[in-house]
């Protein structure tokens, strides 16, 4: 049974806000050339007085890093530069296909997020767990970047910022909140105008291209689909790469075609009633076919009803437009979705018998809608078949059934969405093949629930990563957010070049003849590579390593020295970041046995009991000053207590360990 996508907008806007949505609404024709409005944005005046980021295209690393610090210190990005930003990300939409296909064979894995719905803290916790994006560690956005929260555009700012800096590595999918008549009515507008107030509705209107332009669907290996709310019955994942999906601004209004076709739909059965009345002698035949004019009368009535209903996550609107059936046309390879059912005929009385005739066509625009909002509206269910989502208004409760047929149909094994807040900010359903992940904690009141994003590596097997802001997290100043694990990495590759000092130091000194005490980078890169076996990026990596001497040479005794100049590593652990990698997942086991209340985080008493623990289970003698000393030095905030799954992140790069070293190991 197909299930009925019906979502219109509720005319509960309030007075002031009716002049902006006359205006926003509909698009306006700008004669404009695309040159001439780069050009425009460029010559837009930034005051002397203005201290935040200034921005310059393309981006560099150096720009996210601007923005991230100032967002972090309540600055606004001015006008010009979200202009601009706006402009290069509509730019490279355009040239993005519908669904996005990505494979875990270029990267280690791949972190998938879910709503933000404005919560730049989330976003800023997640990039300090996980690290930033890059080329080495790819993300998944699933939609619903906006609304709610109050820090809606420095989210969409970030995030289209890195798109645009790692266009293979950094991915978005539309979710039902991108999108302007959901954006008046759940603060993303008035946000953006009274931050912009010069620059607003100009913002708003590229917005409106912009989010219309993102994505629907990544799949994963061939394997795992990834959309913002789920299916239904009627997806084909063949027609949706087709959709025009530029022109679906809203999911939430029916484009004028589509109600034209209906009012026509609606003529034609009135007509059909009146000519069998008028044909019809026979009292039975009479009866009946008031019976089934009732029938039709009472199912347009049911269709043509708007209801309105608030989601628990991503809220909704009222939309009306019955599903309608849509066979192949000409216009459009390949088939539509669907086919006529008995129920889409019409029975036209003619004289003594029915004659079938089947109802107009529905316009190529509205069958793409209808994928369109299935995509971004739909939530799983636990009962078989597909059923109109009555409590958002939108999209279809979709069974398990529809999930398998889905798969099946595409060769996949994995549904991921979003779109509904869970306590856990994850839950499986339909045995195990459909993921709900949702990244927003906090979402109802302060402790209401936590957030999450999943990694999925070649194995395609999921790993859940839970976190909650919390007023310690707050406090973080944007470094210890963002740099932690990155600096605690570079910490353990530092222990790592300093255990292997003495084949470092001969292989140095093969280069330095004149015994200068400096090389060139690329002969300390290739040293540092061939020693250690570790595929990573030692040019990047050399500033943090390395100084350079007065003519540009590596000095590379300085990569045996602490981050402060001068200052040896003690010789204490320089084998300990490997060991607790090398052991993760005896190191976890322990850890959730000592973490009764499963918060999390564990005091500095308790790592201790870990550490020992750990220790008595592998036989690693360490002293308890040393697991004290190191105790101290992961807790970062200094609040007493560690957040675990970031402790381990911190080791993370230590991980490319060479296989015949572990061996001889």
């Amino acid at each position: 049974m197909g299930c009925g996508t019906s979502i219109a907008v509720e005319n509960q806007t309030h007075p002031s806000e009716t002049d902006l949505i006359s205006h926003l609404l509909d698009s306006v024709v700008d004669p404009l050339t695309e040159e001439v409005r780069q050009l425009k944005y460029e010559q837009i005046v930034v005051p002397e007085s203005y201290c935040g980021p200034r921005l310059s295209f393309p981006l560099s690393v150096t720009d996210t890093n601007a923005l991230l610090s100032a967002f972090k210190e309540e600055q606004t990005l001015h006008g010009k530069y979200v202009l601009q930003l706006l402009y290069e990300t509509k730019k490279f939409l355009k040239q993005m296909p519908n669904i996005i296909y990505l494979s875990t064979s270029y990267a280690k894995e791949i972190t998938i997020c879910g709503d933000l719905h404005g919560r730049l803290d989330d976003l800023l916790l997640i990039f300090y767990k996980n690290g930033l994006p890059s080329a080495e560690n790819p993300y998944i956005f699933n939609g619903d970047f906006v609304d709610r929260g109050k820090k809606s555009t420095e989210i969409i700012i970030i995030l289209f910022a890195f798109l645009l800096l790692y266009p293979d590595h950094m991915h978005l999918n539309r979710g039902n909140h991108e999108d302007h008549i959901m954006n008046l009515r759940y603060g993303f507008t008035r946000e953006v105008m009274q931050k912009y107030k010069t620059h607003g509705r100009e913002m708003l209107q590229l917005l409106q291209d912009v989010f219309s332009l993102l994505p629907l669907a990544t799949v994963i290996d061939n394997k795992v689909l990834i959309v913002h709310g789920g299916i239904s019955d009627k997806i084909d994942l063949d027609f949706l790469s087709t959709v025009e999906r530029h022109k679906v601004k809203s999911a939430l209004r029916l484009p004028k075609r589509s109600v034209d076709h209906l009012n026509v739909h609606a003529n034609v059965r009135s007509s059909s009633r009146q000519s069998g009345r008028s044909r019809l002698d026979s009292p039975c035949s009479s009866g009946r076919t008031s019976r089934a004019s009732r029938r039709r009368k009472k199912h347009i009535t049911k269709q043509g009803s708007c209801s309105s209903s608030s989601s628990s996550s991503s809220s909704s609107s009222s939309v009306c437009s019955p599903r309608v059936s849509s066979r192949n046309t000409s216009r459009r390879p390949p088939p539509s979705p669907s086919l006529p059912s008995p129920t889409d005929v019409l029975q036209v009385p003619f004289l003594d018998s029915f004659v079938s005739l089947e109802p107009p066509e529905p316009p190529r625009d509205e069958l793409e809608r209808q994928q369109v909002v299935d995509i971004l509206w739909s939530d799983p269910k636990n009962q078989s078949g597909c059923s109109p989502n009555s409590f958002r208004g939108g999209g279809c409760y979709f069974g398990p059934d529809v999930t398998q047929a889905l798969l099946q149909k595409h060769g996949l094994c994995l549904l991921i969405r979003s779109h509904e807040c869970k306590q856990e900010g994850y839950e499986l359903c339909h045995n195990g093949q459909v993921i709900t992940i949702f990244s927003a904690s906090n979402y109802y009141e302060e402790g209401s629930n936590r957030g999450a994003y999943v990694k999925l590596g070649p194995e395609l097997v999921p790993r859940f990563f839970q976190y909650q802001v919390s007023r310690s997290t707050r406090k973080l100043t944007l470094h210890q957010r963002v740099c932690v694990a990155e600096g605690s990495a570079l910490r353990a590759l530092k222990e790592k070049l300093y255990g292997h000092r003495s084949d470092l130091m001969a292989a140095f000194q093969q280069y330095d003849i004149d015994n200068t005490g400096r090389i060139s980078t690329s002969e300390w890169t290739q040293v540092v590579e061939s020693v250690l076996r570790l595929d990573l990026p030692w040019r990047t990596l050399r500033p943090r390593l390395a100084r350079l001497g007065a003519d540009g040479n590596v000095e590379y005794e300085s990569c045996f020295e602490d981050i402060s100049p001068g200052e040896p590593i003690p010789p204490v652990t320089p084998n300990l970041a490997e060991t607790l990698y090398r052991y993760r997942t005896d190191l976890e086991i322990i850890f959730n046995i000592i973490d009764k209340d499963h918060s999390g985080q564990i005091s500095i008493e308790e790592f201790r009991q870990t550490w020992k623990l750990f220790s008595s289970h592998l036989g690693v003698a360490v002293n308890d000053q040393t697991i004290d000393d190191m105790a101290r030095s992961i807790d970062f905030n200094k609040d007493g207590s560690i957040d675990f799954n970031e402790f381990l992140e911190a080791f993370r790069v230590v991980h490319k360990l060479d296989v015949k070293e572990q061996q001889q190991g």
